[in-house]
């Protein structure tokens, strides 16, 4: 009895039909030699086909009737290959479809067990107590905040002290050292005795620059002396 036979006829074992019906892997199994068988077949028409083309060829015009015999079982394994074809694209077709479905309920089992395992870990789990337990963490959050922003403020002091009468007095200490610094300023000398007309022009330009110097360094200490008091003004700020 060829396999074919066996897959009609005495198809499925005693304990599937017991059953019911076979299960998804016998079934696969079952579709899997007939794939196997099939394709053999494939093979075994293919080397006719080749056998009887050979056969044509020896005889050509020479003997047209063993090369015309040869051509039409030629035609009828060609035939048969084509069937073959379609019958195993029909067979692949079901059988990726069977695994398919096979896959698609080991998914929806595994996905079962896992919900029910979810069940199970959450009936321990009082939604009363988390909304209490989350309840708690926010405002532990806000403590730990409000602690942090305390923290991080910068501490006052001088506040009882009028900023109108401070920024006088700093005005008053700026006046005071620009006229110590316009004190300290010396102007050069009138000279006794009469200029030279080339040399004195150099001598007096020499004394200018002396004095312009002295001005320009006054007017730097000046103006370091007015950064110092603007930074104590603020830092009493």
């Amino acid at each position: 009895m060829s396999k074919i036979s066996k897959f009609f006829k005495g198809g499925g074992s005693a304990a599937s039909k017991r059953r019911g019906g076979p299960s998804p892997q016998e079934a696969l199994a079952r579709l899997r030699e007939t794939e196997e068988m099939l394709s053999k077949k494939q093979e075994y028409l293919e080397t006719r086909i080749e056998r009887e083309l050979a056969v044509a060829r020896q005889h050509g015009t020479k003997n047209k009737r063993a090369a015309l015999q040869a051509l039409k079982r030629k035609k009828r394994y060609e035939k048969q290959l084509n069937q073959i074809d379609g019958t195993l694209s029909t067979i692949e077709f079901q059988r990726e479809a069977l695994e398919n479905s096979h896959t698609n309920t080991e998914v929806l089992k595994n996905m079962g067990y896992a919900a029910q395992a979810m069940k199970k870990v959450h009936e321990n789990m009082d939604l009363n107590k988390i909304d209490d337990l989350m309840q708690d963490i926010t405002e532990q959050q806000d403590v730990a905040q409000e602690i942090s922003d305390a923290i991080s403020n910068r501490a006052t002091f001088g506040d009882e002290f009028d900023e109108d009468e401070l920024m006088a007095e700093l005005e008053e200490l700026e006046q005071e050292e620009l006229n110590k610094g316009m004190r300290d300023v010396r102007l050069p000398s009138v000279p006794s005795t009469s200029l030279p007309s080339r040399p004195g022009k150099i001598h007096t330009s020499y004394e200018l620059h002396s004095c312009i110097t002295h001005v320009q360094l006054a007017t730097q200490k000046r103006a370091e002396d007015e950064d110092e008091m603007k930074k104590l003004a603020a830092w009493a700020s």
